[in-house]
């Protein structure tokens, strides 16, 4: 939000103030303030200029678009200006930046300009930072005082601040200048004027009837004729301040309705007089189309809040204004709406609609009610200043359906002094709290404080709430730095951030991975990039981006994304993440919820077969670090279209699958780099982490020599490893360590490994003949389920 110290100005007086060290105090007090804008301070000798003569160059058949030959009345002197814009005519007033001075452009020159000599330029509002149009001079009213510097007449130079609306979520009194002049007040210790209203002087009993369907989304909701509309273009002024604080100026009607959402944080709506007569706020009863101002057609569903004309729709309420009533350059009389609506009805219509206007996000936030009738007599009053000849033309019809309750909150002097630390004495209490609007009854021991309207919709409620006010306009900078002493108590650490801890230790630290951070949903955009399909899964049916609306049911999609997005910075790398995915939705409606690591080893240095290994390795070795069992592994049909059809297998740890490995299908492969070998691991956190861990058993290193025994066995196709150990397992050798696969080949229908025995004795050096006994064992084991020695 851009607020305007011009503005602020015109509420509260800050002759003498460092106007940026209030802006930190602000910053200090109550929001964040962004960044500050100087306008206005690189114009300078740019005067109000009328133009007396207009005559085409006498080779304008040479360009592209017709120059003209201007004088033009600076006020002490006629100057020679050439020109191309084209909505030149005599007796117009523009600015006339003269030779010598400046604009954001930069500095005005005396120039010779298609052959002519130029004195200067005459401007449009876009060369002065005034306005976006481009289209031609900017015409300056017709009582401009001409020769007068611009700076003099309208407020061209000002300081524009702009807040963090995130900081203002929850503050709606501060989403207009009047909410945040009452702040400046408080912080200056100066009066805060009050709102120049119009009193609504109507003798008829003329009334638009309205009528509301929906008690339930409708606070308040008043509206009020005006005809004898003239004016067509609002004050210059007004729309300086407007494109400052972000809006861009229309024609008077609609630069009023925005400049009172601006002043006050009330949005209000004009709807042509032509075609309103009887007005109905309710949702309609079966799903409808509806074109909005903005020309776009929009489908309204029965839970969408809308104004009626009877029963023709002609607006959704806080959000935006339908094309069939809205006003035009021709439009002399209009029915003002000004309302107040359930916030979060606003804020699912403006969410299902994909349409966030200014206007719903002051509505979401829980504005004021009585707000209304400010808004109401503001506009009055704007309006006759523009044009005195405007007259209001019936009551105002005010339906007040719901009231906020109203808040009193009594406290003592020892709360302030016990939740503040410090003394603040009872004056300074009762003016900081007058200053900010709250009404102070202190009877010499209890204060009682009646909260007002704008701050009790839902920012103030409770005692602890008066605290934060006195201490912010106290200031913490003024707070004394004490230490405090409280007790400090360990949090016991649960079974599964602990596990998930040494997952991420291992895989960083022993295998040099690099851990993500990402979103729950699918990331449409960058699937397609690889070739992903997003697989039906839950919803976010509010979301902006459709891309984004679908849940993930697996971490490695995402895992491959940042994979393709590093691939250039390495060539050998991993990356993980513990995450949340969801499959589906329970019996009671709401998603099933997993813990999951994923994790993706990518390698333009290693073949497929050698990172499928490592793979294994860090599976095996986390199984081991952190319950010290060990894995089996089964080949598996694939579930995902990412997955390769044959080397793709589940992980099990006691008979319980807690995951899957696999290769990357080759299609998906490509479309991360063809030249690479990429595997993927994930594992269901939450099951690996209801596993029981073994005892950890320790053991004596033998002193005596080890042996160790290579075999080279060819495997059917059926038989799983987990069949191939049982063949030195059944055997109970106790001498043997350890089996480690050292090699795998699979090619031509011949599927081979080879395997590592290592033998050791704590009592003595084992012969070779008894170590040759047992190899003999298991190779007649081995070959019970068809394991044959390679030749």
């Amino acid at each position: 939000m851009f607020v305007s110290i011009n503005w602020i100005k015109e509420y509260v007086d800050l002759e003498g103030l460092d106007i940026e060290k209030l802006i930190g105090s602000f910053t200090l007090a109550t929001a964040e303030v962004e960044d500050i804008f100087y306008k206005g301070r690189d114009i300078e000798k740019v005067v109000i200029g009328q133009i007396l003569t207009v005559k085409d160059h006498p080779e304008n058949e040479k360009f592209k678009k017709p120059i003209h030959l201007l004088t033009v009345d600076a006020g002490d002197r006629v100057c020679n200006i050439v020109c191309a814009a084209p909505n030149v005519r005599e007796g117009m007033k523009i600015p006339l930046a003269l030779a010598g001075g400046r604009v954001p452009g930069g500095e005005i020159t005396l120039a010779k300009v298609y052959g002519f000599e130029s004195e200067g330029m005459c401007c449009s509002a876009y060369e002065l930072g005034l306005s976006d149009d481009k289209s031609g001079l900017m015409e300056l009213p017709a009582d401009a005082p001409v020769g007068k510097d611009i700076k003099e007449v309208y407020p061209v130079e000002d300081i524009i601040f702009e807040v963090d609306n995130k900081s203002l979520t929850n503050r709606p009194d501060l989403w207009g200048h009047y909410g945040i002049a009452r702040e400046f007040a408080a912080l200056t210790g100066r009066e805060l004027k009050p709102l120049d209203l119009a009193s609504l002087d109507y003798d008829g009993t003329d009334k638009t009837e309205i009528t509301i369907g929906r008690e339930d989304l409708v606070y308040r909701y008043a509206c009020l004729k005006m005809e004898n509309i003239t004016v067509n273009v609002s004050p210059v002024a007004m729309q300086i301040r407007l494109y400052y604080c972000g809006m861009r100026p229309i024609n008077l009607l609609a630069d009023v309705t925005n400049y009172i959402m601006l002043e006050i944080g009330q949005p209000t709506h004009a709807f042509d007089a032509n075609k309103i007569s009887n007005i109905v706020v309710t949702t309609p009863e079966e799903p409808i189309q509806f074109t909005t101002l903005d020309g776009v057609e929009r489908n309204i569903d029965t839970d969408t809040l809308m104004i009626w004309n009877g029963t023709t729709p002609v607006a959704i309420a806080g959000i935006m204004g339908g094309l069939d009533s809205e006003i035009v350059g021709s439009t002399d009389s209009v029915v003002l709406e000004s309302a107040n609506f359930n916030g979060v009805s606003i804020r699912k219509s403006a969410s299902r609609l994909n349409h966030r206007t200014d206007a719903s996000a002051r509505y979401e936030k829980m504005l004021d009610p009585e707000l209304v009738e400010y808004a109401v007599k503001r506009f009055v009053k704007l309006v006759k200043q523009a044009d005195p000849g405007a007259r209001v033309a019936s009551l105002m019809n005010d339906k007040y359906v719901s009231h906020y309750d109203r808040i009193t909150i009594t406290f003592d002097k020892a709360y302030v002094d016990r939740y503040t630390g410090i003394d603040i004495s009872n004056e300074r209490i009762i003016k900081t709290l007058t200053a900010l609007g709250f009404g102070v009854d202190f009877d010499g021991g209890n204060f009682t404080v009646d909260v007002p309207s704008w701050r009790a919709t839902k920012d103030v409620t409770m005692k602890a709430d008066i605290i934060e006010e006195i201490t912010r306009i106290y200031g913490y900078d003024n707070f004394l730095i004490t230490t405090t002493k409280s007790p400090l108590k360990p949090v016991r650490i649960s079974k599964q951030k602990n596990e998930d801890y040494e997952v991420k230790d291992i895989l960083v630290k022993k295998y040099s991975f690099s851990e993500l951070h990402s979103y729950v949903w699918c990331d449409g955009k960058k699937y397609r990039k690889l070739g992903i399909e997003v697989e039906d899964n839950v919803k976010v049916i509010n979301i902006d981006n459709p891309d984004n609306s679908v849940l993930r049911n697996s971490m490695i999609p995402t895992m491959l994304a940042a994979v393709s997005e590093n691939k250039d910075y390495a060539d050998t790398f991993g990356v993980f993440e513990i995450g949340r995915v969801v499959n589906g939705t329970g019996s009671d409606g709401l998603c099933v919820e997993e813990k999951h690591l994923g994790a993706v080893l990518y390698s333009k240095a290693t073949d497929e077969k050698t990172i499928y290994l490592k793979g294994v390795e860090i599976v095996n070795c986390l199984a081991s670090l952190i319950k010290q069992k060990s894995v089996q592994y089964e080949k598996i049909a694939v579930r995902h279209n990412w997955q390769h059809p044959k080397n793709t297998a589940s992980i099990s740890i006691d008979g319980k699958e807690v995951g899957v490995i696999n290769a990357l299908y080759p299609t998906n492969r490509v479309k991360i780099d063809k030249n690479a070998a990429v595997v993927c691991i994930e594992i269901n956190m939450d099951a690996f982490t209801a596993l029981s861990a073994s005892a950890v058993q320790f053991e004596e290193p033998s002193v005596q020599q080890a042996t160790y025994y290579d075999l080279s066995l060819v495997v059917p196709e059926n038989v799983r490893y987990s069949q191939i150990e049982k063949a030195w397992s059944d055997l109970s050798i106790a001498e043997l360590e350890s089996v480690k696969l050292i090699d795998l080949f699979d090619r031509a229908n011949i599927k081979s490994i080879t395997l590592r025995f290592n033998f050791s004795s704590h009592e003595r050096t084992l012969g070779m003949e008894e170590v040759q006994a047992w190899i003999d064992s298991i190779v007649a084991n081995l070959g019970t389920i068809g394991v044959a020695l390679r030749a």
